[in-house]
């Protein structure tokens, strides 16, 4: 049987690539971003709660009310806003948001921007959807937003841009300002834009995070994708939602209900309560402390840090003054000599610009940080 080449993505991704290389060679995993560390037992414990009380059939299909709630209560105390329950749509989990929000939007043969590097699920999704990917790249070695370039690529054919904040895999994260130039750019286009916010719980030296749902010249044409696996250090969980105006949510669900239609009950229950009983509860001071922990330790070798990530679980560096090799070639040296394993950044980019950078992921037990390091200063 002939099957369709659906996009023209990796066969594997990336992510899996170095994990599955790091376990085969013995190596500290600072590759894929997940944590190592348990997460809350409060979490577990409500989890258990859950099962006991009888949650174990289908939730709605928008998602458990008592989720649905405390997310429009979190998100209005932190940024301000009149979230309505109602335009919440539980999802399994984020890259599920983004799929599904495009399946709604394109058409085939629409065109939708990504600021490059970008997570390397974008291209397959629009793809897959009948959409054409346009990379328009972020400006080097800062990653701000070349907005002459991002103008120059958006025409007639245009139906949707991506943005992420903060941003994986640099770590860089959007200022009101970026959201008012962007707002600026589409008013009056029919061009959705589809922000990936999953990492808007971990932002780093009191900055603050900034939603497309603030800007609002943006209200009637976004969707706000969001995750609890970063949150709350459990991936594994894979419960993300997303956020959108009236129409855009009754339009979302009319493909989503056919496709994943409700999300796991038990683990909806355990979050939402959570969040009710611990609505402070935040991960930004843990994990400002892990990287700069990491950053710390990466001084003592030839890695020199670009700049200190803004947000999210991840950490770029710059390796070029210890070795001249390609970035791909430089992450497989470093997990099976090293015993360290990172993922390269031309792995972001849809022909693979190479900047001879890495990332870390620094959402690790500190012993695991510093045991990584041990290991590469060895190799010096």
């Amino acid at each position: 049987m002939l099957l369709p080449q659906k996009h023209t993505g990796a066969d594997t991704t990336i992510f899996s690539v170095m994990s599955a290389l790091a376990a085969a060679h013995g190596a500290i995993n600072l590759s894929q971003g997940f944590p190592d560390y348990p997460i809350d037992t409060r979490i577990q414990q409500l989890l258990k709660e859950a099962t006991a009380q009888g949650f174990n059939q289908y939730a709605p299909m928008p998602g458990l009310p008592v989720l649905t709630e405390q997310i429009a209560r979190q998100k209005n105390r932190q940024l301000n806003l009149r979230v309505d329950p109602s335009n919440i749509t539980i999802c399994p989990g984020a890259s599920y948001g983004i799929f599904v929000t495009l399946a709604t939007v394109l058409s085939k043969g629409d065109e939708v921007i990504i600021l490059e590097p970008a997570y390397d699920a974008y291209i397959p999704a629009i793809e897959i959807n009948g959409g054409i990917p346009v990379a328009v790249p972020l400006n080097y070695p800062d990653f701000s937003v070349d907005w002459d370039r991002l103008k120059a690529a958006t025409n007639a054919k245009t139906k949707a841009i991506i943005v992420n904040t903060p941003h994986n895999p640099t770590g860089t994260i959007w200022s009101a300002a970026d959201w008012q130039q962007l707002g600026a750019l589409v008013a009056g286009r029919e061009i959705m834009v589809i922000s990936d916010e999953v990492y808007d719980q971990i932002v780093f030296d009191g900055a603050k995070h900034h939603s497309v749902l603030q800007e609002e010249a943006l209200k009637d044409q976004c969707v706000a994708v969001f995750s609890f696996g970063k949150q709350f250090h459990a991936t594994g969980w894979k419960i993300g939602y997303t956020i959108a105006s009236a129409t855009i949510t009754k339009a979302i669900r009319k493909v989503h209900q056919f496709i994943a239609f409700s999300v796991n009950t038990p683990a909806q229950y355990a979050l939402g309560m959570f969040m009710q009983q611990f609505p402070d509860e935040d991960s930004c001071a843990l994990l400002n402390s892990k990287r700069n922990l990491l950053n710390q330790l990466l001084a003592e070798t030839p890695f020199k840090i670009l700049q200190p990530a803004a947000g999210s679980y991840f950490q770029v560096a710059d390796y070029s003054q210890w070795k001249d090799m390609p970035d791909k070639e430089f992450a497989q040296w470093l997990t099976k000599d090293a015993g360290v394993a990172t993922i390269p950044l031309s792995a972001f980019y849809q022909h693979g610009t190479d900047n001879k950078l890495v990332r870390f992921c620094f959402a690790k037990e500190d012993a695991t940080l510093r045991a990584a390091i041990d290991k590469i200063k060895a190799k010096l």
